[in-house]
């Protein structure tokens, strides 16, 4: 790696009522000479905290349930170290995976765990993460392989500079991704074989579904705002030239309605490049030293 030759390695681990999985995580974490392993206790009301402390593990937690992204915040500002790893507290990501994500991390900026077809995961999830996937794809412009896997590591003062965008619930992955791809930084997928999680997932596949594609929309219009304006406006133009040559084809007239869609398809691209433009100089702050 380049961050010296004993880089200080801090784990993260956001939970919430794991009380069932976090000890075996963190004893096998403990098998390994990490600089921290923090655990943020996101307002559980089991032993989860009480069960990570007798691990050895820092444990800081929340006076109530603020959401996962909430919980991987905390985290990050709390973390020393000089590379950060982020995992989930359900014992999908085996931490024998680490050593081999963070082999990457000196031509990379940030490596993250893609989840295999062989990884246990039911269809629709699978679905809707294909999904989400190709419309990351299109935003970024790069091949992303698993938008929403919570597994990656990461070089922490890049990480720590995109904490201010991170939502509170689920979609903390969506958001980091797109923030890196367009800010420069190199990013790898690594595959790996997730097994099923231990208990029930706290995800809603409808609200929290609707949720990333929202997030992802957002952040398009942070990062590439022509890639959400442009593609709208071109459906307004072209609907608005078809519905006016129609009419001066077949009715020897023209419409305000047409008229009207091609003014506001205007409008929309043009509002699409004053954003690209505020996109281009947010992103000069976050550029590479």
């Amino acid at each position: 790696m380049n961050q010296g030759e004993n880089p200080r390695i801090s784990i993260i681990i956001p939970a919430y009522n794991e009380e069932a999985v976090i000890g075996d995580i963190l004893d096998e974490l403990n098998k390994s000479d990490y600089h921290e392993i923090i655990v943020v206790d996101d307002g559980s009301s089991d032993n989860t905290a009480q069960i990570a402390g007798a691990r050895g593990a820092r444990v800081i937690c929340h006076p109530y349930n603020i959401g996962n992204g909430g919980a991987v915040k905390t985290g990050i500002r709390a973390a020393t170290g000089d590379i950060i790893v982020m995992m989930d507290a359900d014992g999908q990501h085996p931490p024998d995976n680490i050593p081999h994500l963070l082999s990457y991390l000196g031509d990379y900026d940030m490596v993250v765990g893609a989840r295999t077809a062989e990884s246990e995961a039911q269809w629709h999830r699978r679905f809707a993460n294909t999904i989400f996937n190709r419309y990351a794809t299109y935003i970024v412009g790069y091949p992303v392989e698993d938008l929403t896997s919570g597994f990656r590591v990461f070089k922490a003062p890049l990480v720590k500079r995109f904490v201010y965008l991170l939502p509170n619930g689920f979609s903390y992955p969506s958001t980091i991704t797109i923030a890196f791809f367009r800010s420069g930084y190199r990013v790898r997928y690594e595959p790996i074989v997730s097994p099923a999680r231990v208990g029930k997932s706290k995800i809603r596949p409808m609200s929290d579904g609707f949720r990333f594609l929202l997030t992802i929309t957002r952040l398009g219009t942070m990062f590439v705002p022509l890639k959400i304006f442009l593609p709208v406006s071109f459906v307004f133009g072209l609907v608005g030239v078809i519905y006016g040559a129609y009419l001066i084809i077949d009715r020897h007239r023209f419409s305000n309605f047409a008229a009207l869609l091609i003014i506001v398809a205007i409008m929309i691209f043009l509002i699409g490049l004053v954003a690209e433009q505020i996109a281009l100089l947010r992103m000069a702050n976050t550029s590479h030293e």
